[in-house]
C-alpha cells in the first residue's frame, strides 16, 4: 500500500469517525444519512481532481474503503429473509381473517402496476420533449461488446413466458429460496410465510392453546429480528459514506459529458415520478412533506447502493416504525415493490428507450397506436422483471423485442447506466412505499396489536 493511499484512507477514517461523533451529539439517522451523502461525493470528487491522472491511486483507495460499502450492503442482505419470512408469518397469524391479505395484496400489486403504467407515459413525453434519438450516440469498443453479451442474453429472456414468469414464483424448496438461489426467491418467501401463518390459524382455530403458544413464538422472534434490522440500520450513515465515495469518485467525466443530454432527460422523467408520486399521496390525505421527511435515509441508501433487494428492511422497518403502516402491508409493498411494478427500471427506462430507438425504424415515436402498445406491454413486462432478474437492462430486454425494436442498442448507454440507475433505484424504492401508503389508508387496518413487535426506536 502506497503512502498515497494511507492518507486517503485516513482521511475516509476521519469522516467515519466524524459521523460518529454526529451520533453521540443527538443527530437523528436522516441528518448523518444527509451529512455522510455530501461527504462521500465531496471525498469522491477530490479523488476525481488530484488523482485523475492516476487511476491506479483511486482503485487502490477504494478497493479498501469499499469494505464499509459492500459490508453494510451485505448485513442488508442478509436479513432481508429472515425479516420476510418472520415478518410475515407473524402479521398473518395476528389476523382474523384471511381474506383481507387477499385485499393488501390485491391493492398493492394493483398501485405498483398503475404508478408503472404512469411512468411508462412520463418516459415517452419526456423523451419526446428533450427528442432524443439513437441516431446520436455512437458505437464504441466497449458498447459493442456489450451487445455481444445482451445478444446472447436475449434468447434467455425471450424463453420466458408469462405462465412461466408466474409459475417461478411458486416456492419449490424453501431452504434454497431463503438462500436466494432464484431471482423470484423473495416472493418464493413472502408465499411460503403466507402459507405458514395461514396453517398456524388454523390450528388457533383447532387447538387454541397450540395457536396461542404458536402466536408467542413469532411474537419474540419477530421482535428479535426487528431489534437485528435496527442494530444493521443504525450503520446507514457509513455505509452511505463509502458508496457515495465510489460512486463519484469511480464515475467517468467524459462518459457522463457524451451522453449528458440522455442523463438530464432520465433526471428529469425520474423527478416528475416523484411528483406524481406526491400527487397521489395528497390524493389520498397523506402529507406529503411529512412523508418524504421520513422516508428520507431509505431513498438516500436506495440512491447510493442501487440495489432496491438489499433496501427492504430499511423500507419495512421505516413503513411500520415511521409511517404507522400495519406491518402486513409493509411487507407486501416492500418486497412486492422491489421485485414487480418497479417505476424507474421497469417503466421510465425501456419506455425512453423504446422512444428512443423508434425513429431509427421508421416508427413515428408520437404515433398514438405505437404509444398505447408501448405502455401495455411495459405494464405487462413489469412482472417479469422478478422472474429474470438484472432489473432496467433485462426490462428493455424484455420490452425492445416485443415492439420490434433491436436490443443491441441497450448497450450504447453503458457508459452512463450506474449513474442513471441511482436515482431510478429510488424511484423504484419510493413507489413500493407510495404503495404502501396508499393500501394502508385505503385499508385502515389497526396496528395497535402490533406494536409489541416492533422493537424500541434507537436514540441515535
Amino acid at each position: 500500500m502506497s503512502y498515497t493511499v494511507m492518507i486517503n484512507l485516513a482521511v475516509f477514517v476521519g469522516l467515519l469517525f466524524g459521523l460518529m461523533h454526529l451520533a453521540s451529539r443527538g443527530f437523528s439517522l436522516s441528518q448523518r444519512v444527509l451529512t455522510s451523502l455530501v461527504l462521500g461525493a465531496l471525498l469522491g470528487l477530490v479523488f476525481q481532481m488530484i488523482y485523475g491522472a492516476d487511476p491506479a491511486a483511486i482503485k487502490e483507495t477504494l478497493a479498501w474503503s469499499n469494505i464499509v460499502g459492500s459490508g453494510y450492503v451485505s448485513l442488508l442482505k442478509m436479513i432481508i429473509m429472515p425479516l420476510i419470512l418472520v415478518s410475515m408469518i407473524a402479521a398473518v397469524v395476528k389476523m382474523d381473517e384471511i381474506s383481507t391479505l387477499g385485499k393488501i395484496g390485491g391493492t398493492v400489486v394493483a398501485i405498483l402496476i398503475g404508478t408503472t403504467i404512469l411512468s411508462a407515459v412520463v418516459g415517452i413525453a419526456v423523451a419526446n420533449v428533450f427528442g432524443l434519438s439513437a441516431d446520436g450516440l455512437t458505437n464504441g469498443a466497449r458498447e459493442l461488446a456489450r451487445a455481444e453479451v445482451l445478444q446472447s442474453r436475449q434468447g434467455v429472456v425471450t424463453d420466458l413466458s408469462f405462465p412461466k414468469i408466474i409459475l417461478s414464483f411458486i416456492p419449490q424448496n424453501i431452504f434454497s429460496d431463503l438462500a436466494g438461489s432464484r431471482p423470484t426467491s423473495i416472493i418464493a418467501v413472502v408465499i411460503f410465510g403466507i402459507l405458514t401463518g395461514i396453517a398456524g390459524l388454523h390450528v388457533t382455530k383447532d387447538e387454541p392453546e397450540q395457536g396461542r403458544k404458536f402466536r408467542e413464538f413469532m411474537e419474540t422472534a419477530q421482535s428479535v429480528v426487528m431489534k437485528l434490522v435496527r442494530l444493521v440500520i443504525n450503520l446507514t450513515p457509513y455505509g452511505v459514506l463509502s458508496l457515495m465515495t465510489k460512486v463519484t469518485a469511480g464515475s467517468s467525466g467524459s462518459d457522463i459529458l457524451d451522453l449528458l443530454s440522455f442523463i438530464v432527460a432520465s433526471y428529469v422523467a425520474i423527478a416528475l415520478m416523484f411528483v406524481v408520486h406526491g400527487l397521489l399521496l395528497t390524493g389520498f390525505g397523506i402529507n406529503t412533506l411529512i412523508y418524504f421527511k421520513k422516508v428520507w435515509p431509505v431513498l438516500t441508501f436506495a440512491f447510493t447502493s442501487r440495489s432496491s433487494a438489499a433496501t427492504i428492511p430499511l423500507n419495512v422497518e421505516t413503513q411500520i416504525r415511521d409511517l404507522k403502516h400495519h406491518p402486513t402491508i409493509a411487507n407486501f409493498s416492500a418486497t412486492f415493490g422491489a421485485t414487480i411494478g418497479q417505476n424507474g427500471c421497469a417503466g421510465i427506462y425501456p419506455a425512453m428507450l423504446a422512444t428512443m430507438i423508434a425513429p431509427t425504424m421508421g416508427i413515428d415515436p408520437l404515433d398514438p397506436t405505437f404509444m398505447l402498445t408501448l405502455v401495455g406491454v411495459v405494464a405487462i413486462s413489469s412482472f417479469g422483471i422478478a422472474g429474470i432478474g438484472g432489473g432496467a437492462t433485462f426490462a428493455a430486454l424484455m420490452v425492445l423485442p416485443a415492439m420490434g425494436l433491436p436490443v443491441v442498442l441497450v448497450a450504447l448507454l453503458i457508459s452512463i447506466e450506474p449513474l442513471i440507475d441511482m436515482a431510478r433505484t429510488a424511484l423504484n424504492v419510493n413507489g413500493a412505499m407510495t404503495a404502501g401508503s396508499i393500501t394502508n389508508q385505503v385499508l385502515q387496518l389497526d396496528t395497535s396489536q402490533d406494536e409489541s413487535a416492533v422493537a424500541p426506536k434507537s436514540q441515535t
